[in-house]
């Protein structure tokens, strides 16, 4: 039996003004962006949860402390790749991953490929491995308010 892990990773921060955006690895051309110690990419923060826990490696936090200035203005994409060597070194491989951005908006229709494969490529995958999608709370919540924007990941892993 092939050994198989699953991970889910949720991230969500808070919109402020005079911050770019960036979402999936992609910049958005977005009045607001998210407030963060590093680029504040949900997406990519989710991602990297679902990997870590799906083997069993911690979390975001554990492996990227907030009070560390290294990471202040980090390119999440570049947390990634290296969350994702960690994963690797302990022996797993990515399978697939799923991600959701939950947001009223901005919509990612138009750049939603591109952050599959910017995804991937930080992932060393081929983009077909990793989905983005969007959904909308319909108003409800902070994100439905316009306060902020979440993410969820799942990670499928094998050994």
């Amino acid at each position: 039996m092939t050994d198989l892990r699953v991970g889910i990773g949720v991230d969500a921060h808070a919109l402020e003004e005079d911050v770019p955006l960036v979402l999936g690895g992609v910049s958005i051309d977005y009045p607001r962006g998210l407030a963060g110690h590093s680029d504040g990419d949900v997406v990519a923060h989710a991602l990297i949860d679902a990997i870590l826990g799906a083997a069993n490696l911690g979390d975001i936090g554990s492996l990227f402390p907030s009070g560390d200035e290294q990471y202040r203005g980090a390119s999440s994409l570049d947390l990634l790749w290296e969350a994702y060597r960690e994963v690797r070194e302990a022996g797993w491989e990515l399978v697939n991953a799923d991600c959701v951005l939950i947001a009223e908006e901005p919509r990612i229709g138009d750049v939603r490929d591109e952050m599959c494969e910017r995804l991937a490529t930080a992932l060393g995958v081929e983009p077909s491995r990793v989905s983005v999608r969007a959904t909308t709370t319909d108003r409800l919540g902070f994100t439905g308010r316009g306060e902020g924007l979440a993410a969820h990941a799942v990670a499928l892993l094998t050994r």
